[in-house]
Parts: structure tokens; sequence; C-alpha cells
């Protein structure tokens, strides 16, 4: 069966990595550059397949313009789908996948480079030196060894996440409403409420999905539990931060270090250059101004092992659509 399939948000990586994997499948692939969202839902008509990225939109005027034109399967190229309708999605008779797992080192590795860089300073040492100041002051970090790490969320990355800083000589103190991972309780990690693991950690990350459970689950009250001076991580989903709160905490010092790769409002901003622009996001353009703040432009998940594992779980995740026996559906 002849299967067409559009790609929205798709850059020059994606073109490559999608093209090379569909050599196994043969599906008829088309790659757009712009956003999915409900002025570009036309251009999927026709398209039995909608793939969208993580900053699409897809919410139920989407899907039913999607549906209007033909659209069976969402199969979306990332493990969130919090961006989703999923409702609108089950009534329109619109099946939605994800790619639950693709390189857990990868975004894993990205939060252990945030804080390696914030606590050593590395970026503004690489920017002093280029302009040829070798001077030491105000780049002291400390060490991580027998420093406590907080993990909240220790879904696959987490746990990837929590072995990797195990081997600094790190405590290890996690957070998790599912069972305790067995892993991460062998490299000596203990599960404790949100609350204390706030209070006793000098670094927290973040690496859980995004849920109303979840939303602003570091807010304001969050912050202030936190150690006078510790570190935040995100690598998880911009929306479980109250991002209006880290100013006033920055400021006073009771945020010492922040490193985001994810931001609540980063749609149609990240993945896009604005740098001939001035930036339209105060709470971002405050967060900038921080020597003690490091922002990438959700670029944890960007590898080649990643972009490989995610383009062929996608095509395969279609084709078992099309069999008849879906996988790695999302929970309706």
């Amino acid at each position: 069966m002849s299967v067409s399939m559009i790609v929205f948000s798709s850059r020059q990586y994606d073109r490559d990595v999608f093209t090379e994997a569909n050599a196994a499948f043969g599906y008829a692939l088309q790659f757009q550059e712009s956003q999915l969202d409900a002025q570009t839902a036309v251009l999927a008509h026709g398209c039995k397949v909608v793939c969208p990225f993580v900053n699409d939109v897809v919410d139920e005027a989407v899907l039913e313009t999607l549906h209007d034109g033909g659209t069976q399967l969402v199969a979306l190229r990332s493990a969130g789908f919090n961006h989703v309708d999923l409702a609108a999605a089950k009534r329109l008779g619109i099946g939605v996948v994800r790619v639950p797992a693709y390189s857990p080192h990868a975004v894993a590795e990205h939060a252990v480079g945030l804080i390696l860089t914030l606590n050593r300073k590395l970026h503004r040492a690489y920017a002093r030196t280029r302009d040829g100041d070798f001077s030491l002051n105000g780049l002291l970090g400390f060490d991580l060894h027998g420093k406590t790490l907080g993990i909240v969320g220790t879904g696959v990355i987490g746990r990837v996440f929590g072995k990797i800083m195990a081997g600094f000589g790190m405590t290890l103190l996690a957070h998790d409403p599912g069972p305790p991972a067995e892993d991460l309780i062998a490299a000596g990690a203990r599960y404790l409420p949100l609350e204390a693991l706030l209070a006793q950690s000098d670094i927290v990350s973040l690496h859980c999905p995004l849920l109303p459970s979840t939303y602003h689950l570091i807010d304001a009250d969050a912050l202030a539990q936190m150690k006078h001076g510790a570190m935040l991580i995100n690598t998880g989903r911009g929306g479980l931060i109250d991002s209006s709160a880290l100013v006033d905490a920055l400021k006073s010092g009771q945020l010492g270090h922040l490193g985001l790769d994810v931001y609540e409002e980063e749609g149609g901003l990240f993945f896009e250059d604005h740098s001939n622009h001035l930036l339209q996001d105060d709470v971002l353009a405050r967060l900038l101004s921080f020597p003690n703040v490091i922002v990438t432009s959700h670029q944890a998940f960007f590898t080649r092992e990643a972009l490989s594992e995610i383009a062929n779980t996608t095509l395969g995740n279609v084709k078992a659509w099309f069999d008849g026996s879906p996988r790695n559906q999302t929970d309706f």
C-alpha cells in the first residue's frame, strides 16, 4: 500500500536521516520547513501520515483540518505528546504514535555538560581567553564529588543520567511517582518526596514528562525549598518550570545556577535564527542576562545516533500501524 507522509518543522538534518531510513520503507515523503499549525495544516491534504515535531501545534482545529484532508495517523518524532489533543484525535479516528526512546544517552550527557559548564564557568572562561584575559577571578567552581544530586523523574533518561553522575562520586537522591529504578538504587540512590529532595540537593535535574500533574512542578514555592545557591537543570519540558519565578530566585541568590535546554514559551523561537531581531520574550531576555545561566535551544537530543533512531522508529511506527499491529501509541 502506498503511504504518503509529510514531515513538518523539518531541517536539512531531518531530510538526510529520514531519506536514508526510508530506503527500507519506500514511503512518499514530503518535507515542510514550516511548523504545523492551523494555517499550515492544509499543506498535509492528501497525506495519510503527518509527522510533527515538539513545538508543532496539534490541537483540535489542526486535527480536524488533517482529518478532512485524509490524514489517518499522526506520527510524532518525539517522546513528548503534550502538544497533541488526544481526545480530539480519538474522536476523529486519527491514530497517534510517538518515539518513546531514542538515545537517552544524548539527553543525559547534555545535562551533564550543562552542569560542568555552569559549575566550572567554561562559557565565561572561553569568552575571556578569546579576548586575551587569562585571569581566574570569578571562575571558582566546586567539586562534584561528595555533593548531592536530586533526580526528578527516573525513566530511561533519568536513570542513565544518574548512573553517569554516580561516577563523579555524588550522592544520589531520586523522586518519581512510579516504582523505584533498581539500577539507580544499586548505584546508591535513595527515593524521597519532592520536598525533601529539593531541600537536600546541591543540584536538581528534571527528567520527567510534562503532564497536568507536573506542570510548573518547580514554581516559586519549590525554588524557595531548594538549598540556597543550588543548581537547577531542565532537559525535560519547558512547562515543568514556572519561568517567571526564576528571575527573582536568581536575583536573590536563592538559585545559584540555571541550565535550560527547554523553555515553556519556546514555540516559534527555538530551532530558528532570530539573531537579526530583538528578543520579544522579556523573561527569556532577562534570564539570558545572568552570567550564571545557560540556555541551549532544545538541542539535548541532537546527536547522530538519536536522529537516526528517531527516523527509524518513526517510520517503523508507520509500518506497524498500517500493518494492523500498532506500536508506541499514546494513551488516549
